[in-house]
């Protein structure tokens, strides 16, 4: 075999060649079913690992060790030679994690890990390897941490489904703290049912039991859970409930039921469809008893059962999905739709976010200011605008001008503007992003 030349073209073969490697895997898993993995660990190479470099987000927090992606990349070829080595020798050891909060929709904290940049680096080369391995086995229903499959597509599979569906109740539920509660010893025997190479576990078991630095400097030796934000964490998240959900609920929990039922999630948020109550009923009792043996709770303030059906004539219930509320209406034509509008507690989320961004960035001059936020706002109506939520699309319009109104009156003493004047400017001068709707042609979009 030839030796690849040290040159630019041979970073092209080795992406190449650790693209065909991900392949192959990815159709041994997809054929042969019970093929067990070996020889993973042996991907781990530099140069391999120099292609994954290329994933990893350089503006992102730094760790404990206070190393910034550009610091590590100054120094890239020596910090690729020294991992190598390590990986070889045994001697590799994974750093301390960062603990940092985030606030969540509904007023708590959410606790995030933040590995350092050498510890992302491989975690994504990995990553990469058990998303090969992983991706024929998930199930269609499965959404989120996925390529091609955001929690938009989920909710117009959802919304899919149910229109065509014989349902007539929802299970909405909820995992208390689902990162924070991942059994150790049950994840590593699902990794072990499909891979055979010692080494490659040994290395995700040493970021499972990394250290965790808190925000008051004390050092946590974590005894089950997957830190939400390492870089691992979602491809294990998702192999975890593959096999303790997934799996159960089509192997299982279907042959046991009278009628049709379905299952759809995104991540740890999951809901289920049931045509007959009593279905839905012996399902949340088996579904509480199923993840207590795994380690994990359900949230019993948000897990419910809900009437959500076409054909009856008494009053529906609705429930929530990634941001949405979910009803059933009667369209102007007189037929039985479903609609999803925007959820109020992350509308309200989503104002307060825009009202401190804005409060925030009063004194920038007006060009730059609406330039900013009209990023915000596309973000925000790319996710939002499905058909049926208009009205909370016009809503979010009208009080975003609103709150930009209050704070440019509000950069001095002296009033800058009168409301007409206001509007005038932004109509002529600095247009705000309007909201749009994505129509079923994606290359389609309907200003409003």
């Amino acid at each position: 075999m030839h030796r690849l030349k040290e040159t630019n073209a041979r970073q092209v073969g080795l992406e190449k060649h650790l693209q065909t490697s991900l392949n192959d895997i990815e159709k041994k898993a997809k054929y042969k079913k019970d093929h067990k993995f070996e020889n993973l660990y042996r991907l781990l190479n530099k140069w391999n690992l120099g292609q994954s470099w290329q994933l990893i987000n350089k503006r992102a927090a730094k760790g404990v060790d206070k190393i910034s992606a550009k610091a590590f990349e100054a120094n890239l070829p020596e910090e690729l030679n020294l991992l190598e080595k390590e990986l070889k020798k045994g001697t590799y050891r994974a750093n301390l994690i960062r603990r940092t909060h985030i606030s969540k929709s509904d007023g708590g904290q959410r606790p995030l890990g933040i590995p350092v940049v050498r510890d992302k680096l491989l975690q994504t080369t990995c990553s990469k390897i058990l998303q090969a391995i992983y991706e024929p086995k998930f199930q269609d229903f499965r959404y989120g941490y996925r390529k091609g499959k955001g929690a938009k597509d989920a909710v117009k599979h959802l919304s899919k489904e149910l229109n065509h569906g014989k349902y007539g109740y929802i299970v909405e539920a909820d995992i208390k703290g689902y990162f924070q509660n991942i059994n150790h010893d049950y994840l590593i025997a699902m990794l072990s049912n499909d891979i055979a190479d010692k080494p490659f576990i040994r290395l995700i078991k040493k970021w499972l039991k990394a250290g965790i630095m808190t925000e008051e400097n004390i050092i946590e030796k974590p005894q089950q859970g997957t830190p939400q934000g390492g870089v691992i964490s979602p491809i294990l998240a998702n192999i975890y409930l593959h096999y303790i959900l997934d799996q159960w609920f089509e192997k299982a929990v279907k042959k046991q039921l009278e009628g049709e039922s379905m299952l759809l999630a995104y991540a740890d948020d999951f809901v289920c469809a049931f045509r007959y109550r009593k279905d839905a009923e012996r399902f949340m009792i088996a579904l509480e008893k199923r993840f207590n043996k795994f380690g994990l709770e359900l949230a019993k303030d948000k897990t419910k059962l809900i009437k959500f059906s076409r054909f009856s004539k008494e009053r529906n219930g609705d429930f929530d999905f990634l941001g949405f509320t979910f009803n059933w209406r009667v369209s102007r034509k007189g037929k039985d739709i479903i609609t999803h509008t925007t959820s109020k507690k992350r509308f309200q989320t989503s104002v307060q976010k825009i009202k401190q961004w804005i409060k925030e960035n009063r004194n920038c001059r007006l060009r730059k200011l609406t330039d900013l936020l009209n990023i915000k706002l596309r973000g925000y109506y790319n996710y939002y605008g499905i058909m049926g939520n208009h009205k909370m699309l016009r809503k979010m319009d009208t009080i975003v001008k609103k709150l930009l109104y209050k704070w440019m009156n509000r950069r001095s003493q002296r009033r800058s503007f009168n409301w007409q004047e206001f509007n005038k400017k932004l109509r002529i001068s600095y247009p705000l992003q309007k909201p749009f709707i994505e129509s079923i042609n994606r290359q389609m979009v309907f200003q409003m």
